[in-house]
């Protein structure tokens, strides 16, 4: 039997089947990624949060960690809560300074940058600034 014929013979059904579930098995976009994380625009007290190193917080979708003591941007990473695999909220790990996704073992460094897959994409960055004891979060 010749390939079109093969095809002819297993019939639209079975091809429309195939279809819904390949959407059903999929948590990605058009990309082939999850969520590549929203825009952001918050602020968050250092007098009364992230106090010590390696502590961290999850507002509008992003994850913001204190990866330093000094009060200055470098010393904080925000980047997007969700894997960019399956959408997962990923986890900051302090003995290993970087993030895990905890459905498929997938890791970030501080920056979103991907360092074991599955996930391809990067987690997204947001810009941190921060006036006396006020951070803001934008992106």
């Amino acid at each position: 039997m010749e390939r079109r014929e093969f095809l002819g013979s297993i019939g639209s059904p079975v091809l429309a089947a195939c279809a819904v579930c390949m959407a059903a098995c999929s948590k990605s976009g058009s990309s082939g990624t999850a969520n590549t994380g929203a825009s952001a625009n918050f602020t968050i007290n250092l007098s009364t949060s992230l106090l010590t190193v390696g502590s961290s917080l999850v507002q509008s979708g992003v994850i913001v960690v204190r990866l330093a003591a000094s009060n200055v941007p470098a010393s904080f990473t925000a980047v997007q809560v969700n894997c960019t695999h399956e959408g997962t909220s990923v986890n900051y790990n302090s003995s290993q300074n970087n993030f895990v996704c905890p459905n498929h073992g997938s890791t970030f460094t501080t920056s979103g940058a991907v360092t074991l897959g599955p996930a391809v994409t990067a987690l997204k960055q947001y810009n941190i600034s921060i006036s006396g004891t006020t951070m803001t979060v934008t992106g």
